[in-house]
């Protein structure tokens, strides 16, 4: 009788959930994770493209390791950082995560525009392929951050309705917080990788022909190979 019964139920207590907003509430929940993770698959090509970057200058650079170190470290902490769609509503770890992304963005912006100074390093068909993807990739990345913004709001938006806001409490499910909303004065600011040169630097010039190894190819950085795969 007992089991009748639980037969009886269970069909009245799904249609009671669907009304409820229970299923729009998971496949919101699953959007949310999937836009994140795109976003996140674009801050990892950003830190892959890094070395990459960091070895193409170093032959040329010889007079600013500093901050090539700078680069090297903020990529390294961005490294350490281990962070998931599990953690969109844990805002210590967040907040770390941005801070690490916010360091390199600005080590890389210092990159590129100490090597202004360095004409021979312009003209290298490797630094040139380095810098198109990274743009690119900062476009990717400034797009799918867009996307769960969008996700996110979807989702807070709908649990605080009246109904579902009673079965979001019964299983859970509470607001997320957007991206950035600590730091929005920083993250209204447009991308800075461009080759812009410092007033400090006016005066700097080129490095000496000799610090340069005459031998080396000009359109390749040496030890550094070319085999990149096109921006997507």
């Amino acid at each position: 009788m007992k089991r009748l019964l639980l037969l009886l139920l269970l069909p009245m207590l799904s249609l009671m959930l669907t009304g409820c907003g229970y299923n729009e509430i998971q496949r919101l929940d699953e959007q949310v994770k999937a836009a994140w993770s795109q976003t996140l698959n674009q801050y990892e090509r950003r830190a892959e493209l890094v070395p990459k970057l960091v070895a193409a200058v170093n032959a040329y650079m010889v007079n600013e390791r500093a901050v090539l170190t700078e680069v090297t470290e903020a990529r390294s902490r961005v490294g350490s950082i281990q962070i998931s769609a599990e953690d969109l509503d844990n805002p210590e770890a967040m907040a770390r995560f941005n801070e690490a992304q916010s360091q390199l963005s600005s080590a890389l912006s210092r990159l590129i525009a100490v090597s202004e100074n360095y004409p021979q390093l312009k003209a290298d068909a490797l630094f040139r392929d380095l810098m198109t993807q990274l743009e690119g990739t900062e476009n990717r990345i400034a797009t799918e951050r867009g996307r769960y913004v969008e996700a996110v709001q979807q989702y807070n938006l709908y649990i605080r309705r009246f109904p579902t806001v009673i079965t979001a409490k019964i299983f859970g499910y509470d607001t997320l917080p957007n991206y950035g909303m600590d730091r929005q004065a920083e993250i209204m600011r447009d991308p800075e990788v461009r080759f812009d040169l410092p007033t400090q630097n006016q005066g700097a010039r080129p490095p000496a022909a000799d610090n340069v190894n005459p031998s080396a190819p000009q359109s390749t950085a040496p030890g550094v190979s070319s085999g990149l795969a096109p921006a997507q």
